[in-house]
Order: structure tokens, then C-alpha cells, then sequence
């Protein structure tokens, strides 16, 4: 994949893809273009005090949720595919996978119901 993230300034970044070798089903596109990829990266950057002392009004702090939400679990389904590619392609163990994704290799059977997540996923 040939998704790039170029930092332009400061505070500004450009991200370029390649829409059919990159993004075959769309998800990069409805991500940028729902926003929900940018009410995500704002509640990567939010102060927790934004807890306790919202400014925002109700209706953007529930779009930001929702959107947030959304790929969250996006990511989590793809995080799952990919721990099968790791162990039915590459032939990684287990123990190999909890350690690069959890920091730790004890977490072997969170790893499994991931890998069983991804295999629903695509059908398998």
C-alpha cells in the first residue's frame, strides 16, 4: 500500500493514495469524505479537559462520537483481518502477534478471538 502522510507545516499533514490499489473498497474515500477521519484525529488531539469543561455544543459532540465510534470499529475489524494475514500467510505465532500488538505474548488468546473476528470478516 502506498498510502502517504506527508507533514506540509506545523500543524498541517497531506494524505495521498492511490484510490484503485490503495482503496479498493472505498474506505479511505468515505473516511475523508464523512469526516469521519477528521473527528477522529480531533479526539486524538483533545485535552482531557475537554471532559469536564466541553465547549463544543451537544449535537457537534455527538457527531464527534458517532464518527469517532465508527472508525474505531472500522479499524478494529481491519486490525482483525490482518492478524489473519499474519498467521495464515506470514506463519506467525501466536505468541508473536500478542507481543507486536499488545506488548505483551501472554495475550495469546486475545489474539485468537481476533484472528476468529477476521476470519468471519471474509468469509471464511
Amino acid at each position: 500500500m502506498s498510502v502517504t502522510v506527508t507533514k506540509t507545516s506545523g500543524g498541517s499533514a497531506e494524505i495521498t493514495w492511490q484510490r484503485r490499489g490503495d482503496d479498493p473498497h472505498g474506505y479511505l474515500v468515505r473516511s475523508v469524505e464523512s469526516e469521519q477521519l477528521a473527528y477522529a484525529l480531533e479526539s486524538l488531539g483533545a485535552s482531557e479537559a475537554g471532559h469536564t469543561e466541553p465547549t463544543a455544543t451537544e449535537e457537534y459532540a455527538l457527531q464527534a462520537v458517532k464518527h469517532t465510534a465508527e472508525l474505531g470499529r472500522l479499524l478494529e475489524r481491519r486490525a482483525a483481518v490482518q492478524v489473519v494475514q499474519l498467521h495464515d500467510h506470514y506463519g506467525l505465532s501466536w505468541r508473536k502477534i500478542a507481543a507486536a500488538i499488545y506488548d505483551d505474548p501472554e495475550k495469546q488468546s486475545s489474539v485468537r478471538r481476533m484472528y476468529d473476528s477476521g476470519r468471519r470478516h471474509i468469509g471464511v
